[in-house]
């Protein structure tokens, strides 16, 4: 029988409206025996079911939430039918040849995630309780959605706060891990072992997408590069110069192997900078100036006591960016940190354009690719802010 865990009168109201995470000082008292990673029944405090999930007491997310039935086990077929389910969201709303295929509470599996990159699958598994069931799920990713291999990429510090170590490699036999993909038209060789997250951002498809019809014969400057996926859907749509910039030897020499393999070499060009210190300078340059403008830094905090030092580093990168933008150029610029609230994004490039002197008019505004769904229970999984803006 599984043990009981109770909440607190006034506690676990989220919990009880949709969202999957129970937080350890929410909880009154349990009944029964258990061991982390354990599935274990939640009540409220007047004894009414809430749902079944994982248990791991040494984190302050004490228990994810995995059904609502509560006469549902979380067995292959409950993982079989959650796999499902997200295969045929995905297959409606994007692309799927590479695709986020699993994207964790948003789609009703907290703690898991999984990336396809063509016939390759790269798991993530951020939480004790999501661990003990990898094997189910590398089993059905090969006998049911033709995985020729999996690989795990759960070296994100987040499982220290789970108690477990980081840890990577192969869940099937091993297989060559840069994997060749297309996205919008554009080839990439994707890293999946040793690029950042794992391997490529995905959540950007949609928006590298948009900026191509800005870029035909413009010049174009990517800052934060990466593997240069800004840089080359620009170079894709007739960018007469493109220049990515990233403080990464090996991002700067992996995405001019991407130019390569595009064809792209002679117009889509990259260099080591520090992307701050570089944009403080180009924008005192005068006769530095360009057609497009991109901007897609790393996350600035993870957390709210870093809001005020990320805003900082915020205005500053887009005051820079939008004095180096051509009177009627463009400047596409974005936040993927959680703690950046839309409206607090949106008042930072304000701030920044006054400062500037600069003035902005809104050409569009988006969030991540379709295959990151927005949970409205679980405002975690709302984290990327994409702007698109004419400087004047």
């Amino acid at each position: 029988m599984a043990c009981k865990f109770y909440l607190y009168k006034g506690r676990g109201t989220n919990s009880e409206n949709g969202h999957l995470w129970i937080y350890a000082n929410e909880i009154e008292k349990f009944d029964g025996e258990y061991e982390n990673g354990d599935i274990i029944e939640v009540y409220n405090f007047r004894n009414e079911f809430i749902g079944k999930g994982y248990i791991n007491d040494v984190s302050k997310i004490a228990i994810r939430i995995m059904t609502r039935d509560i006469h549902e086990e979380i067995d292959e077929d409950f993982f079989r039918k959650r796999l499902h389910a997200a295969w045929e969201y995905r297959k409606t709303v994007i692309d799927t040849s590479s695709c986020r295929f699993l994207f964790g509470e948003a789609d009703f599996v907290p703690g898991m995630i999984i990336d396809k990159y063509e016939d390759y699958y790269v798991i993530q598994s951020l939480a004790l309780g999501i661990d003990k069931y990898k094997g189910i799920v590398v089993k059905l990713l090969t006998n049911e959605y033709g995985a020729k291999g999996v690989y795990e990429r759960s070296d994100a510090k987040v499982r220290e706060l789970e108690g477990m170590e980081q840890t990577k490699g192969f869940l099937t036999e091993p297989f060559d891990t840069t994997i060749e993909i297309i996205e919008n038209g554009v080839k990439y060789n994707v890293d999946i072992e040793n690029g950042q997250k794992t391997g490529f951002f995905l959540d950007q498809k949609e928006n590298r997408a948009a900026i191509q019809r800005l870029c035909k014969d413009a010049d174009v400057l990517d800052c934060f590069t990466h593997t240069g996926s800004f840089a080359l859907n620009a170079g894709i749509a007739g960018a007469k110069s493109v220049l990515g910039v990233d403080i990464s030897e090996y991002a700067v020499e992996f995405s001019r192997k991407n130019a390569e393999l595009n064809g792209l070499s002679e117009t889509v060009k990259f260099e080591c900078h520090n992307a701050f210190d570089i944009l403080r300078e180009w924008s005192r340059e005068e006769k530095r100036q360009y057609d497009v403008v991109i901007l897609d830094p790393p996350a600035f905090t993870k957390s709210r006591s870093t809001i005020d030092g990320a805003t900082r580093g915020y205005k500053e990168i887009n005051l820079r960016g939008m004095k180096l933008v051509k009177p009627g150029g463009y400047l596409v610029t974005c936040s993927c940190s959680h703690f950046m609230k839309p409206d607090m994004f949106a008042d930072t490039i304000a701030d920044a354009a006054l400062d500037a002197k600069r003035t902005l008019r809104q050409v569009e505004f988006r969030t991540q690719a379709a295959d990151h769904p927005i949970l409205w229970n679980s405002d975690e999984s709302y984290y990327l802010k994409f702007y698109i803006f004419q400087v004047v």
